[in-house]
């Protein structure tokens, strides 16, 4: 499985860039957070990717933080929730902003990303409440978020 690639940045778009690694052009799927991170073409950039498998396809899922690259693992367990709209949640929300929506239960917030409905959200919000806790929030080290009605999560994950 590819875990991270670096290599030239030779194009992005709206929901995807490709990473020129020794002649290859790898086709990296994206969050809108994580493209706005990358420089600009033709510089060097790294990812760390997610791999996933399907029958017809392999497909490459780019993130700029560690953080956000676990929250797509838990978010996609969730029935409902594919890469794309892992995708557009993550592009709506920080991980921090996350485990507080989903703590609180607040579902609007979770409706904002693309592709989220309230049926989905709740599903979200259910699954995904007694999980929250042990997910990295994206702050630096020492940082905390307040979550709400509950303990502060550190952000040192």
């Amino acid at each position: 499985m590819i875990a991270q690639l670096r290599g030239l940045l030779a194009q992005v778009e709206a929901d995807r860039c490709v990473i020129d690694v020794g002649g290859v052009g790898y086709l990296v799927q994206a969050s809108s957070r994580t493209l706005a991170t990358l420089p600009q073409p033709p510089e060097l950039a790294c990812v760390l990717v997610e791999t996933v498998v399907r029958e017809d396809a392999i497909l490459l899922y780019g993130f700029a933080e560690a953080s956000e690259r676990a929250w797509f693992r838990l978010l996609t367990t969730v029935q409902g929730v594919g890469a794309k709209v892992a995708l557009a949640i993550l592009s709506t929300l920080p991980p921090a902003d996350l485990i507080n929506a989903i703590a609180a239960g607040d579902k609007a917030m979770l409706t904002r990303a693309g592709g989220v409905g309230a049926r989905l959200a709740q599903r979200i919000v259910t699954e995904l409440r007694d999980k929250c806790e042990g997910m990295p929030t994206g702050l630096p080290a020492g940082a905390t978020v307040a979550v709400a009605g509950t303990a502060t999560v550190s952000g040192a994950r």
